[in-house]
C-alpha cells in the first residue's frame, strides 16, 4: 500500500473512534514530505466545512505559509466531494490520489450526489429552488468593488 495513503485511511480509521466526523482522511504531500493531514472534523468542530481534505488543505497551508500548494499532491481514502475538489483546485493541487469511489460514500450515507445533480442542473441553466435559491440583486451596487480591485496596482490574483 502506498505509505501516503496508509496515512490517510489511518486518518479515517481513527475518526471513528472519536466520533468527531465520518470515515475520512487526507494528506498533503510536498517533495514527499507531510505538510497538513486531516480528518472530518465535522460533528466535533460544528462546522460542515471541515471535511478531511479541508483540514489537510488548511493545515499545510498554516505549515508552508501560502496559499499555493501547487507543488503538492493530496491523498485522500475517498474521492473528494465538490466542496473538497473546490478547495484542491482554489489550492492548485493539481495531483489528487483516492481510495474509495464517491459511490461507495453514497453507500454509507453521504449524500455527495445531491451535490453533484444541483451543478448538472446549474450548467443546464436550471434554477432547482426546492435545493438552493439562487437570485441576483443589486449588482450595480456589488459590482463596484469588483472594478476597484481590477484597477489597484498591487492586486493578488489567487
Amino acid at each position: 500500500m502506498n505509505k501516503y495513503m496508509k496515512i490517510a485511511k489511518e486518518l479515517a480509521e481513527e475518526n471513528l473512534k472519536t466520533n468527531v466526523g465520518g470515515p475520512f482522511g487526507a494528506c498533503v504531500v510536498k517533495n514527499g514530505k507531510i505538510i497538513g493531514k486531516g480528518s472530518n472534523q465535522v460533528l466535533g468542530s460544528n462546522d460542515p466545512t471541515a471535511h478531511a481534505e479541508i483540514v489537510a488543505i488548511r493545515e499545510a497551508c498554516k505549515n508552508i505559509n501560502s496559499y499555493d500548494l501547487s507543488d503538492c499532491e493530496l491523498y485522500a481514502n475517498c474521492y473528494p466531494c465538490p466542496m473538497c475538489l473546490s478547495a484542491i483546485i482554489w489550492s492548485n493541487i493539481k495531483k489528487v490520489y483516492f481510495g474509495n469511489s464517491k459511490e461507495d460514500a453514497a453507500k454509507i450515507g453521504f449524500r455527495d450526489d445531491e451535490i453533484y445533480k444541483y451543478i448538472r442542473e446549474l450548467t443546464d441553466n436550471v434554477n432547482n429552488k426546492s435545493r438552493l435559491d439562487l437570485e441576483c440583486i443589486d449588482k450595480d451596487e456589488t459590482i463596484k468593488a469588483f472594478n476597484e480591485f481590477m484597477e489597484k496596482d498591487d492586486k493578488t490574483i489567487y
